[in-house]
């Protein structure tokens, strides 16, 4: 941090510098500090979309308000709508995914995974297929016939995936994903935690928590209550891009199986606050 400040001032013009002190910021949860620098990242560069968007969605990690988003959205379509749809594909999803409006969740994924694309969920280790994105949307609506479907044809990719290169600890976050989805639950905390053991925290401070993550998705879809609260309470306190933002632990469909347990809703608010740096 202290040489990334210092890079900062030697060069105040460097967007490059800024956009890695804007993610470290939102690693550290210090919300404050990320408006700081996205601003000047936007006065540097105003054609740039990603500092508006990025910056609407602090409100959605701080607060879990969404509406600051629609207003970026609406703005973004109106000033240029050329370039718009491009950069909003992602956003659309997850601003559906995270006020449950599964349909335009939908939407969004089939054109994230138009032309065999894969859509990246967490980072560029994890992604996915449509037919997996169908199957966590299913799941997330509470459609258990659906997801499994869903799940059962997607499967046989994601198992290739895993096959043709096995030290992939994405696509085996993925698998184990689709095998908690399919009530296969010792396969499904096998993968998660094979993906963890292969890209440890300790190993791999950017990619390393979204495997725990998703690991802790797992042990949360698979019953594994205290193996689930264990993982959220290593990660909420470590500086991450992980997701566990106050914002997404309380609207996030993937802990509707936590909620109501007092240590979650621990988590949740100890998530309000920036990261303590040792």
């Amino acid at each position: 941090m202290r040489n990334l400040k210092r890079a900062a001032e030697l060069d105040p013009r460097n967007v490059a510098t800024l956009g890695g002190l804007s993610a470290t910021y939102y690693f550290l949860r210090d919300y404050e500090q990320l408006r700081n620098v996205l601003d000047r990242i936007q006065a540097l560069d105003p054609a740039n979309l990603s500092p508006p968007l990025f910056r609407a969605w602090i409100s959605v990690y701080e607060r879990a308000d969404t509406r600051p988003v629609h207003a970026a959205i609406e703005k973004i379509l109106a000033d240029d709508p050329a370039r718009a749809e491009n950069v909003l594909k992602e956003t659309r999803f997850w601003l559906a995914w995270s006020e449950r409006d599964f349909a335009d969740a939908e939407r969004a994924l089939a054109m994230l995974t138009e032309n065999g694309n894969r859509f990246e969920i967490r980072g560029p280790e994890v992604s996915i297929s449509r037919t997996c994105g169908e199957g966590l949307i299913a799941r997330a609506r509470g459609d258990l016939a659906g997801a499994k479907a869903a799940f059962i044809a997607a499967r046989p990719e994601q198992e290739k995936r895993v096959r043709e290169d096995p030290n992939h600890v994405g696509a085996l976050c993925v698998l184990g994903l689709i095998d908690a989805g399919l009530g296969r639950k010792d396969q499904a905390l096998q993968d998660g935690r094979q993906a963890v053991e292969r890209l440890p925290v300790a190993k791999n401070a950017l990619d390393g928590p979204n495997v725990l993550y998703l690991f802790a998705i797992i042990c949360a879809w698979t019953g594994e209550r205290d193996l689930a609260i264990e993982q959220l309470q290593t990660l909420v306190r470590i500086p991450a891009a992980a997701g566990t933002t106050y914002g997404e632990l309380r609207l996030d469909a993937w802990w509707d199986p936590l909620r109501g347990d007092l240590r979650f809703e621990k988590i949740v608010e100890e998530a309000k606050k920036p990261v303590a740096l040792k």
